[in-house]
C-alpha cells in the first residue's frame, strides 16, 4: 500500500517504519545510489541469501563488492553478451514451436509457463554451459523446483535471520527444508561447473563459452575462488529466471492489449533479415520503447532497494535522518510519477522516442548507481 501512496504524493519522503524511510525525490535517488560509500546496502541483503561465500547483489562491503564487479563485469558486457546470441536464439525458436504445437493441441498456450522455461534454459547454459532442458521436457526439472522452493523462503530469512542460522544445526522443519534444498543447489552448481570446466579444458568443439569461462583463469590466479564462482552462478539463476519470465510474460500481454502498436510492432519485425543478429534489434526503435515500457510499469523487482545512512546521518531531500536509518527508492512509485510521466497508467512506448533527463533520471528497473541490483 505504501507503494501506491507514494506514488500519488507530493511528499517526496515518507517514513514508512521507525528506522525505514521511502524516498521518491530524484536528485536524493541519486545521491543515495550514486554513492556506495557513504549509503551501503543495508543488512536486508545479508539475510536474504544462505550462503556465506560473497554475492555480489548481496555485498555491503565496498572492497570486497568493488573485487568481484571487476571480475565479473567483463562477462557482462554488451560485447560478451553478443557473442551469446545464437544461443539465445536457439533456444527462443525452440520457444516458438513449443508454444504453437500447445496452442494446436489444446487451444491454448500457457506462456508464462513457457517464458519461465525459455529464460531458465537460457540462465542455466550461460551459467553452467549446460540447459536444464526444460523447453524440451516441458515440465521443470529437480533443480529449477529446488530453486523456486527457497525463494519465497527469502523473506522469512529476511525476517527471522536467527531461526534460519540455526536451520542448519537444528531440526526447525520450516527452515530445515530450506537448508537442505539450499546445500543440494549448492552441490548442484559445483558439479555441474566442474563438469563444464573439465570439458573445457579438453580438445573437443562442443564446448561454447559461458558466462563464467573466463573466470576460469582468474581462479587459476587465484583473484577469485570456486566457491565464489559456484556462489555468484546460483545468484543468477535466481535472480534471471523468473524475473525475466514475468518481464516477458507482462510484455506480451501490454502489446496484447494495445492492438495498434501490435500491428506497428509487427510490421517493424517484418522487416528483419533471415540472419538477424543483436545489433539487428537494437536497431528496432520501437521494440527498445516497448521493453523500456515495460520494464517501467511492470519492473521484476518493484519493491524498495534498501542502503543505510552513515553513522552521523544525513540529510535527504532537505529532511534530517539519523544515522542507521533504511532508505529505500522502488521502481513502482517512481515510475509512476505523473509529473514525470504523464497518464502514468497507460502502455505508451512512443513515450520513450524522445524520453526527457528527468524520466532517464526516474527510471530505475534494475536499480540505480554504479552498484544497481549489483
Amino acid at each position: 500500500m505504501f507503494m501506491i501512496y507514494t506514488s500519488n504524493t507530493v511528499r517526496p519522503v515518507v517514513r514508512i517504519a521507525p528506522d525505514e524511510v521511502d524516498v521518491t525525490d530524484i536528485e536524493a535517488v541519486k545521491e543515495i545510489y550514486d554513492s556506495q560509500e557513504t549509503f551501503k546496502k543495508s543488512s536486508f541483503y545479508r539475510k536474504l541469501t544462505a550462503v556465506r561465500t560473497p554475492v555480489l547483489f548481496a555485498l555491503s562491503d565496498v572492497t570486497t563488492h568493488r573485487r568481484l564487479r571487476r571480475l565479473m563485469s567483463t562477462p557482462l558486457s554488451v560485447s560478451s553478451l553478443k557473442t551469446q546470441f545464437p544461443l539465445v536464439r536457439s533456444r527462443a525458436e525452440l520457444y516458438i514451436k513449443k508454444v504453437k504445437d500447445e496452442k494446436i493441441s489444446r487451444g491454448v498456450a500457457d506462456l508464462f509457463k513457457w517464458n519461465m522455461f525459455l529464460a531458465t534454459d537460457v540462465v542455466g547454459e550461460l551459467s553452467f554451459g549446460t540447459s536444464f532442458n526444460t523447453l524440451e521436457l516441458g515440465k521443470k526439472n529437480d533443480y529449477v523446483n529446488l530453486i523456486e522452493s527457497i525463494g519465497p523462503m527469502g523473506a522469512l530469512r529476511s525476517a527471522f535471520p536467527l531461526m534460519a542460522s540455526l536451520a542448519f544445526t537444528l531440526p526447525i522443519p520450516v527452515f530445515k527444508s530450506v537448508a537442505d534444498a539450499s546445500k543440494r543447489i549448492r552441490h548442484y552448481a559445483q558439479e555441474s561447473l566442474s563438469r563444464y570446466y573439465k570439458l573445457a579444458s579438453s580438445d573437443t568443439d562442443d564446448v561454447h563459452h559461458t558466462l563464467f569461462t573466463k573466470l576460469r583463469r582468474s581462479e587459476q590466479n587465484g583473484e577469485i575462488s570456486f566457491e565464489e564462482i559456484c556462489a555468484n552462478a546460483q545468484g543468477y539463476i535466481l535472480a534471471g529466471s523468473d524475473t525475466t519470465a514475468s518481464t516477458l510474460t507482462y510484455l506480451i500481454w501490454s502489446v496484447c492489449q494495445r492492438p495498434d502498436i501490435k500491428e506497428e510492432l509487427v510490421e517493424q519485425l517484418k522487416t528483419l533479415p533471415p540472419d538477424f543478429d543483436d545489433d539487428s534489434l537494437r536497431n528496432m526503435p520501437l521494440l527498445g520503447n516497448v521493453i523500456d515500457e515495460t520494464l517501467r510499469l511492470f519492473p521484476a523487482a518493484p519493491s524498495g532497494l534498501p542502503r543505510e545512512t552513515p553513522p552521523e546521518g544525513a540529510t535527504i531531500a532537505g529532511y534530517r535522518v539519523d544515522g542507521g536509518t533504511v532508505l529505500c527508492a522502488q521502481p513502482y512509485s517512481m515510475h509512476r510519477d505523473p509529473v514525470v510521466f504523464p497518464n502514468p497508467e497507460h502502455f505508451d512506448p512512443h513515450r520513450w522516442q524522445e524520453p526527457t533527463k528527468t524520466m532517464l533520471d526516474a527510471f530505475m528497473p534494475f536499480g540505480k548507481g554504479p552498484r544497481g541490483e549489483w
